[in-house]
């Protein structure tokens, strides 16, 4: 087998090779593809929050890799995994499929009414974790980029109490179920220059947030275009907030 740091390149100061490669079957024989990253140190004695990431329409496939190319060395450093000990799952959507079905480059979209396959399999997979691993319940979290800010947004909204906090990145939901994670942690970001995703997808949903009795963040960074994720990845500000937000009563 050839070594993940061979496979994409990483440098000696890329910590990608910490994830375990993963794969999760239901009954029925669909298969997810995910990658897996472990407190260091783990001690099944411990709970551990845990964090799900989905990544871009780009990184589609089916090498258990390309999943990796944008945050996921930031969660892995040496820093971070010190500071905040977790667990991170970053499944891999197959190609021609989306974590929600539907049109990226549209000005708006109701949720549709079933989830998409990956997403589903994705939560399944998390509930598969729970039973191996030590994870805190009150503490999972979701974030995403571009097609997986998309999926953030769609899996709060299907799945409200499964989350402690979601950080959706240049992505887009639909306003009008806002209501149903009113009260849900969440702090949107997106550049400002975007051509790819309007701004106007995150702004729309915050307004919604908002107006639903809800107090989210939003960043918009003015002149970035479509890759608002490094900047939000490399903040020490973000792993702040998202590691300090829990469920109540949990």
């Amino acid at each position: 087998m050839i070594p993940l740091r061979t496979m994409i390149g990483l440098a000696a100061d890329d910590y990608r090779g910490r994830y375990e490669a993963r794969e999760y079957a239901d009954a029925d024989g669909s298969k997810l593809l995910y990658r897996l990253l472990k407190p260091k140190g783990y001690d099944p004695q411990s709970k551990y929050p845990l964090v799900l990431f989905l990544h871009g329409a780009g990184e589609r496939g089916d090498d258990n890799v390309r999943q990796l190319v944008h945050g996921m060395n930031d969660f892995a450093s040496d820093e971070i995994m010190a500071k905040y000990p977790c667990f991170v799952v970053a499944p891999q959507c197959p190609r021609e499929q989306k974590w929600v079905d539907v049109n990226w480059s549209a000005t708006g979209h109701e949720m549709p009414a079933q989830a998409a396959e990956p997403l589903r399999l994705t939560m399944d997979a998390i509930a598969a974790l729970e039973k191996e691993f030590s994870i805190e319940p009150a503490r999972i979290y979701v974030t995403g980029l571009s097609m997986g800010g998309y999926g953030s947004w769609d899996a709060i909204t299907r799945y409200p109490d499964r989350f402690a906090a979601a950080a959706p990145i240049c992505g887009g939901g639909d306003p009008a179920q806002a209501k149903r994670f009113a009260k849900l942690p969440v702090w949107a970001f997106h550049g400002g220059k975007d051509g790819v995703v309007k701004p106007q997808r995150s702004r729309e949903m915050i307004e919604a947030i908002t107006a639903a009795g809800g107090t989210p963040k939003y960043t918009e960074y003015p002149n970035a275009g479509h890759d608002s994720w490094t900047a939000t990845y490399k903040d020490p500000e973000f792993y702040a907030w998202l590691f300090a937000q829990r469920r109540p009563n949990e």
